[in-house]
């Protein structure tokens, strides 16, 4: 294993920009190449992070680089699957942003290409390292609520020209859908909280936004696992802030985003327990928690483990995701999950 591990960052979007940062701020990590379509938008970012890095527009050419151990795909949605494929096939380990597929050809590809080249990778559900995410895993851990049987997690946003990635965000070629584009932190989180689905139910409509190629609003109803529901939302047209809402119900208590009601753990308890914390309120890149999402998987390579954030994993959320899309296409038909064998 190499002194430090030498990283490509390909893309240079909203969201490469953290990924720069922090593998920059990883001792043992060292961005050593910023690769584009654009050769200037490189070069921006590179510039932007102070680095002296080589900038590039031929992924290729970065893939045979011996000294990049490790690829981060930053490009827009459609293309996550074919770069993955092509890293994995040259040896690298890679952080994958979400979502990494738009149907379930290119999922399925991709996950065998990794399973076959027997990389690392972590999928960019970076929600799991928000620190309300990791106290309700903690508490779930402890069994403060007992068995969930109700989840509710609803993914709600209104994209609009302020973005900048809203041209390739809003058609269905490059982005997919509202679910698989925004709604999969949403469906992700869910799994996270509550365990697998085995089955779901959806209906999408379009609000008011016809600016979307696709239905920018879903809500869909699933069956547990474990035998309970869930309710999984997402809409890119909702006229307020970004909204991150978690609800989770169990057999000993409640908890509702960082709010917790539960009389085993709190004896006397009059009203609601809230715990202070960082909340998922934001869209923004910045406010997420890249660091702890690119530590882990430094770590992670490393120690030579898996991460509980790898493709293998986040497979199962996008089939998820994409099983709404079924259902909704079909006017809300039940498909039962898995899809993928």
């Amino acid at each position: 294993m190499p002194d430090r591990l030498g990283v490509a960052v390909h893309g240079a979007g909203w969201v490469s920009g953290e990924h720069v940062k922090w593998f920059s701020a990883n001792p043992h990590t060292e961005v050593r190449c910023i690769s584009s379509r654009r050769l200037e938008s490189a070069q921006r970012r590179r510039d932007e992070a102070g680095l002296k890095c080589d900038v590039s527009t031929d992924f290729d050419k970065v893939l045979s680089r011996k000294d990049i151990d490790i690829v981060a795909v930053c490009t827009p949605n459609h293309l996550h699957a074919r770069e993955t494929i092509a890293a994995a096939q040259a040896g690298k380990h890679v952080v994958i942003e979400k979502p990494v597929a738009l149907n379930l050809d290119d999922l399925k590809a991709m996950r065998d290409a990794v399973r076959k080249a027997k990389v690392k990778t972590v999928v960019s559900f970076v929600l799991r390292w928000n620190p309300m995410f990791e106290t309700v895993k903690a508490l779930l851990a402890d069994d403060a609520i007992g068995k969930v049987f109700y989840a509710r997690v609803n993914y709600l946003h209104e994209i609009g020209p302020w973005y900048s990635g809203y041209e390739w965000a809003r058609r269905s070629e490059t982005s997919g859908t509202a679910m698989l584009c925004g709604g999969c932190h949403a469906a992700d989180a869910l799994r996270w909280f509550a365990g697998e689905v085995s089955e779901v139910t959806a209906f999408h409509c379009r609000g008011h936004r016809k600016d979307f190629e696709y239905m920018p609003t879903l809500m869909g109803t699933l069956h547990l696992a474990n035998g309970g529901v869930g309710h999984l939302g997402a809409s890119f047209e909702i006229e307020m802030p970004y909204s991150f809402p978690v609800e989770l119900f169990g057999s000993k208590g409640s908890i509702r985003d960082n709010r917790i009601w539960s009389k085993s753990k709190f004896p006397g308890q009059m009203g609601w327990v809230e715990f202070p914390t960082v909340l998922p309120d934001s869209g923004a890149v910045s406010h997420h928690p890249f660091q702890g999402e690119i530590n882990h998987f430094v770590d992670c390579i490393l120690k030579d483990v898996e991460s509980h954030c790898n493709l293998e994993d986040a497979v199962k959320t996008h089939e998820l995701c994409i099983a709404l899309d079924m259902s909704a296409e079909q006017g809300g038909k039940p498909v039962k999950l898995p899809l993928l064998t």
